[in-house]
């Protein structure tokens, strides 16, 4: 019973802060604080009608976009050469592609600040693009290689068998086999990359800024409700993706082992 009382706590302590920065968004006040004092959607406003913060969001979305299919599209071939092709070292393969997940993203940050200037590619959009696809990799090549283990090769041997053409056998048979693990991939990816903030703020530029760190730099130099009301949308947008997720593959699939 009290072992029950206690899950029941944690889970309730849980999305806690969520909920005050969610309600915090609500303020009339022009500060954040809480309880609120008043209910006013002033600052969804402003956030809607700022073309500074609009950019970010577009910049955020595309470099998230780019990032998730770039990866996705490595993994796909990285999990295809292991699992079909019987890669030799394929473990140790294995676990370089996860070694972002090893290293503190501080660390990471630092590396990536020496390597992206040594290709001139510091503060600009795609060196964020490369480095985003490094950070996400690793969570777009677990489900791609789970779905392969799980997808009978027997089915493409048939196929070949009765005359299809391997890129026909690949397009009709391999690829619907493995959908599961791309659209996870996918949307892991996607949410992953656009909510990265501690190796993006080593990396953005005069000339590109990410959503999730111009609301770190907002929190550092001002308390305006806005930061609670951009906070609020991102938190909807991640809990919406992870929805599509669920609904559309479901969220075991991408926990549960090969």
């Amino acid at each position: 019973m009290i072992t029950r009382y206690i899950a029941i706590a944690v889970l309730l302590f849980l999305p806690l802060p969520i909920v005050i920065v969610v309600l915090s968004s609500f303020t009339a006040a022009g500060y954040l604080s809480f309880p609120i004092k008043g209910l006013s959607l002033r600052w969804y406003a402003e956030f809607l009608g700022s073309a500074d913060w609009l950019r970010v969001l577009g910049v955020s979305a595309l470099l998230a976009l780019i990032g998730a299919c770039v990866s996705t599209a490595a993994s796909f071939a990285a999990a295809w050469a292991v699992v079909r092709h019987n890669m030799r070292f394929g473990t140790t393969y294995e676990t370089l592609l996860l070694t972002p997940l090893i290293f503190p993203h501080a660390a990471i940050g630092v590396i990536m600040i020496m390597t992206l200037s040594g290709l001139g590619w510091l503060g600009t959009f795609s060196g964020l693009v490369l480095v985003h696809c490094i950070l996400t990799i690793p969570y777009a090549y677990r489900p791609i290689v789970a779905a392969l283990r799980k997808a009978d090769p027997a089915l493409e041997e048939a196929a070949q068998s009765l005359g299809a053409r391997p890129w026909r056998t690949f397009w009709l048979v391999s690829l619907p086999a493995v959908r599961p693990g791309l659209v996870t991939s996918l949307l892991f990816s996607f949410i992953i990359s656009f909510d990265e903030v501690t190796v993006t703020l080593f990396l953005v530029g005069p000339f590109v800024m990410t959503l999730p760190v111009q609301v770190f730099s907002e929190v550092l130099e001002s308390a305006s409700p806005i930061i609670a009301a951009v906070s609020a949308a991102l938190v909807l947008f991640t809990s919406l993706m992870v929805f599509i997720l669920d609904r559309v593959i479901g969220i075991q699939f991408f926990v549960e082992r090969d």
